[in-house]
Formats: C-alpha cells, sequence, structure tokens
C-alpha cells in the first residue's frame, strides 16, 4: 500500500512538472516570437493567458509543501510565488498602462527560463529518480542572473503602476461601509514595495546556500 501511495504521488507531480514545464515552454516562445517580430509592446498581449495559467498554477506548490508531497519549506516557496501572483494579477492585469513597457520582456524571459530549468529538473527528478549533472548546475546556477532580472523587472513594473493605482482607486475599499473595514490599493502596493527591500537579499542569500548544498553532494555522489 504504501508503494502504490509512493508511485502515485510521484506520478502526480511528475504530471504536474511537466505540464507546467509546457506552459513556461509556450511563454517563452511566444515572448521571444513577439519580442522579435513586433517589439516589447506587444509581448504582453502574445504571452497573456499562457503566463496567467503558469504562473497561477504555482499555487499548487505551496499546497504540495503543505501537506507534505514535496519537501520543499512553505516559508521559502510563499514569498516568491506571492509576488509573482500579485505582479501578474494586481499588476499586469489589473494595470494595462504597464503592460507595454520593456521591463515586461524583461520579467517575462527571466521567469520563462528559469522555470523551464526548474520544472525540467524536477520533473525527471520524479520520473527517472535523477537529473542530469548539466541540468542540476542549471538549476542551481541560472538564478545568480536571472533572479536579479526578474526581481528588478518586478520592482520596476510596481514602480511603474503606482500613479495609476492612485489615480483609481481600483480595490480600494473606502469607510464607511457594513463590514467597517479599508483598504487602500497604493498603500499595499507601497508596502508590497518595501517587503522586497529585506526580501531580496533574504532570498538570493538562501539561494546562494541551496546552491553550495546542492552542488557538493552532486560531487560527492
Amino acid at each position: 500500500m504504501a508503494g502504490l501511495s509512493s508511485g502515485l504521488r510521484r506520478l502526480y507531480i511528475s504530471v504536474y512538472n511537466w505540464t507546467v514545464f509546457v506552459g513556461w515552454a509556450q511563454v517563452l516562445f511566444l515572448a521571444l516570437k513577439t519580442l522579435k517580430e513586433s517589439g516589447h509592446v506587444a509581448v504582453y498581449d502574445a504571452v497573456e493567458r499562457p503566463l496567467q495559467l503558469a504562473q497561477t498554477a504555482a499555487v499548487m506548490e505551496i499546497l504540495h509543501g503543505l501537506t507534505g508531497l514535496v519537501r520543499s519549506p512553505v516559508s521559502a516557496t510563499l514569498p516568491q510565488i506571492g509576488s509573482r501572483l500579485y505582479v501578474t494579477w494586481a499588476i499586469l492585469w489589473s494595470f494595462p498602462e504597464t503592460r507595454t513597457h520593456f521591463l515586461v520582456s524583461s520579467l517575462v524571459i527571466s521567469w520563462s527560463i528559469t522555470e523551464i530549468i526548474r520544472y525540467s529538473f524536477f520533473g525527471l527528478k520524479e520520473a527517472i529518480g535523477f537529473a542530469p549533472s548539466w541540468l542540476l548546475w542549471l538549476r542551481y546556477s541560472t538564478f545568480m542572473i536571472l533572479y536579479p532580472t526578474g526581481i528588478t523587472s518586478e520592482v520596476g513594473l510596481i514602480y511603474i503602476a503606482l500613479p495609476y493605482i492612485k489615480a483609481s482607486e481600483k480595490y480600494c475599499i473606502r469607510l464607511p461601509n457594513k463590514l467597517n473595514f479599508s483598504f487602500d490599493n497604493f498603500c499595499a502596493a507601497i508596502a508590497t514595495l518595501g517587503i522586497y527591500v529585506p526580501g531580496i537579499p533574504h532570498m538570493y542569500t538562501y539561494m546562494l546556500g541551496q546552491r553550495k548544498k546542492a552542488l557538493a553532494k552532486s560531487k560527492r555522489e
């Protein structure tokens, strides 16, 4: 029974990883194709739906961690996924004025390359029990370039959206109301930017530590 349960878990996680891998591969293909043919202004429109699907699917990774399906710590997974969902839905989807900025291209390319490597790495580990050494190296090394480019794009797009958030008051809840509750979306965006300040060095240091452990383990094996 335990063997069957383990087999089903591996099958599910493998299918999940390869499904999301295909989604991110589509995002990268469309982004590069559109960038070449039409320029950065048209990139968001080309990738919008597959980007939203692929990124939102990452919510499952939080559930995987909470239920013990994977060993990834939720404390590390949640901030990354949360910030990406915020940019995907609360910024890009909610404020069309941000979509034509060149930072959208750097964001999408950074995210998609990172995820193509990550999902193929874990997909292979679940499907056949190991990943080739070159893929392991990519998994734990490319973040040194792609994390700074991706996170800079995230912060930049939130900053660019600030005047539109303030002017529109979209998602704001004003008093008085029956719930006696207020919410200011502009202040929330400012607070989100503030979270990036300690969050960026913390995550980068964490990933450097993970890289050191993973590469050292591969050398021993």
